[in-house]
């Protein structure tokens, strides 16, 4: 077996058992239930409920947008050069240089953002009458009466929902985090950046496990999108294996950087819609929520630095 070969499968095989670990963690210990945790032992987890919301912010923020803002921005000046180079010295260098300034990243996100918050309103109006249903109400107020309610928390009908777009999210992210390992060239190249994705992947997948804890996921189910997400980087890098070198990017770069926006966008909407407004919205000290997530933040910007 060729050495470069042998450290791929390796790093396919880190990827998928430290993601099924880390993610299975919080299901499979009661430990990390919040509905019967009580003092100091819910304390706790409400910190590290923060401290994951962090570290969505710090990924979606530090990597997967950023990400796909470079990838974009690369893929369009690429388009430009080449239809430059067609046109052979007849093409309108203003147009160019509008093309090229345009954020067409940052609309692919926002169509990102704007495609999850369209299809969840969509899924809320059909299912309208189901939302008013007395036990739904009786949650309703039972949020409004608790002590230390802000008066507003996500609507339970919708955790699941952005849960579920969560997971594809990152599971976007993870195939394409898989193929740039695969399409490495050298040993050295593979392992650092093997690296670098295992050093942010386990802490965010622990995140998953125990948002899906949190939302009330059943275990079976929730297992079986840990194993469903575990699966995402593995699959990226066999695909990487199996492109022939030079071939990468053979008009698939494009198609790729938009998936990669899109998945950011639909991230940045689970982050800022259900999960920060869900661990924020206790008024229980304050200042030591926000440690948590600037920490949990901080993590993933000095991991920004390798990955």
């Amino acid at each position: 077996m060729e050495p470069l070969l042998g450290a791929k499968i390796g790093c396919l095989f880190a990827l998928l058992v430290l993601t099924l670990v880390c993610g299975l963690i919080p299901i499979c210990f009661k430990w990390f239930q919040t509905a019967t945790a009580t003092g100091c032992h819910r304390r706790v987890l409400s910190f590290l409920g923060c401290t994951s919301a962090g570290v969505f912010l710090g990924a979606g923020f530090m990597h997967m947008t950023a990400e796909a803002l470079e990838g974009i921005k690369s893929e369009i000046q690429n388009l430009v050069i080449q239809n430059r180079t067609k046109s052979e010295g007849h093409s309108d260098d203003g147009a160019d240089s509008a093309y090229m300034d345009y954020p067409y990243g940052e609309l692919v996100i926002s169509l990102g953002f704007f495609l999850v918050f369209f299809l969840e309103s969509l899924a809320l109006q059909c299912c309208l009458g189901a939302a008013e249903t007395p036990e739904v109400q009786e949650l309703g107020t039972a949020h409004e009466l608790e002590p230390h309610s802000h008066g507003f928390l996500p609507s339970p009908s919708r955790g699941p929902f952005r849960a579920l777009i969560l997971l594809l999210s990152l599971s976007f992210h993870s195939v394409f985090e898989g193929l740039a390992v695969g399409l490495q060239l050298t040993v050295a190249s593979t392992v650092q950046l093997c690296l670098a994705v295992l050093a942010h992947k386990g802490i965010v997948v622990f995140g998953v496990g125990l948002r899906l804890v949190q939302v009330g996921t059943e275990s079976r189910w929730a297992m079986l999108s840990i194993l469903s997400l575990a699966l995402m980087s593995p699959l990226g890098l066999a695909v990487g294996l199996a492109v022939p070198q030079g071939d990468s990017k053979a008009g698939q770069g494009l198609a790729q950087a938009v998936l990669e926006g899109m998945a950011a966008g639909t991230f940045l909407y689970v982050t800022f819609l259900e999960i920060l407004p869900r661990e924020l919205a206790s008024p229980e000290a304050p200042l030591a929520k926000w440690s948590c997530v600037a920490a949990g933040f901080a993590f993933m910007a000095v991991i920004a630095l390798w990955a």
